[in-house]
């Protein structure tokens, strides 16, 4: 396994204590790889609108509960980069949960392998790494058409540490569905995520498949991707995993001269700011952390970088134009205003604490409107 970062711990965020994630960067050398092929349940619909709702959660400030972009540039902040097409990002600073500027932060839209993250925040705790668990095909079942997998097999053992390097590098749905079933089932999987949505406040957030697959009535937001975020980082397993550029995972068992061998083959993190592509470069500071691609939820993307002690979070739904590596050219526009602005911007918003931490229970602002969801993918 290579390219794993390591943070410092980082205490459980409070609302006016500031936080100290800091993050130390693996030297991760450009490498030039081929892309690997709450509130109420909300009413489903065919596709996400492309104008935001007039009136969304004001959670977190009233700016955030705002169409269109919120900033404040007093201070001499730089101007937002041009050629933004998302319809949704936000950039807050991890350490003090500052929202430095946003663009509809509480648009509740289809979230695509984001999801993971509260997947992983919800159940990584549960399981020591060096777990077994032998693959049997109920665990297997109901994985949707077209899944990115990391290729899992019926009858293999793996261990708890290979399932989540599934999961974070390849986005590998059949590892979301094994160690669902390991946690009592899909439901139960389901059910925990959405009560650990409700502890960290992110209230547009409903979950109907663990794996981010596209489901009716599935959404989460920018804002809430971005606490799902910060709270993972907390744990160095999510830290170590969200980091990895590439590592070994187990492949068939096989006969050879009457013994039974068992090789590996080599996986690659599908975040490109962390691994590179052809027409990216990885970005200065990158230490995850997740990226997700379905046909309703478009692209999406949150990460964290470190600059000069500053750790940002930026998180972009689903830009408009259509190239390649689009999410990730957004993405590093925004770290890189993020990074200029910091200190000199304006806060619009905060980051809120969870409900234990925060020590009474938020209500999403009136009139939120619901999401949509449903497709297929990643």
């Amino acid at each position: 396994m290579t390219g794993a970062c390591t943070f410092s711990s980082v205490p459980a965020p409070h609302r006016t204590v500031r936080r100290s994630l800091l993050v130390a960067s693996a030297a991760l050398s450009s490498l030039t790889l081929t892309a690997p092929a709450a509130l109420a349940a909300p009413t489903p619909s065919g596709s996400p609108s492309a104008t935001p709702p007039a009136h969304m959660s004001s959670l977190g400030g009233a700016r955030l509960g705002q169409p269109g972009a919120q900033a404040d540039l007093g201070g001499g902040a730089p101007v937002l980069p041009k050629g933004l097409t998302a319809r949704s990002w936000i950039v807050a600073d991890a350490e003090s949960g500052e929202v430095l500027a946003a663009q509809n932060a509480h648009w509740r839209l289809p979230p695509a392998s984001t999801m993971k993250m509260l997947f992983a925040d919800t159940v990584l705790p549960k399981f020591p790494k060096t777990d077994r668990h032998t693959v049997v095909p109920a665990d297997l079942a109901d994985i949707g058409a077209g899944s990115s997998m990391v290729g899992i097999k019926e009858g293999e053992t793996y261990s708890v540490h290979d399932l989540w390097l599934g999961v974070f590098l390849r986005s590998g749905n059949d590892a979301v569905h094994v160690l669902s079933a390991m946690n009592d089932g899909v439901d139960n999987t389901v059910r925990e995520m959405n009560e650990h949505a409700a502890e960290l406040q992110a209230l547009d957030t409903h979950v109907v498949s663990p794996d981010g697959y596209d489901a009716p009535g599935q959404v989460s937001s920018a804002y809430d991707l971005t606490l799902f975020a910060r709270s993972g980082l907390q744990k160095k397993d999510f830290r170590e995993y969200c980091s990895t550029v590439r590592a070994k995972f187990p492949g068939d068992t096989e006969k050879k001269k009457g013994k039974e061998v068992r090789g590996t083959f080599e996986i690659q993190n599908t975040n490109r700011l962390l691994s590179g592509d052809f027409d990216i470069s990885v970005y200065q500071g990158i230490a995850g952390v997740k990226n997700g691609n379905t046909t309703n939820a478009g692209a999406t993307f949150t990460g964290v970088a470190e600059r000069d002690g500053r750790v940002l979070l930026v998180t972009v739904m689903n830009p408009a134009k259509n190239e390649h590596n689009e999410i990730y050219k957004e993405t590093a526009k925004l770290f890189d205003w993020g990074f200029a602005a910091a200190g000199k911007a304006h806060p619009v918003g905060e980051l809120v604490a969870p409900r234990s931490a925060a020590g009474s229970t938020a209500k999403p602002g009136s009139g939120a409107s619901p999401g949509e969801a449903g497709g297929t993918a990643d």
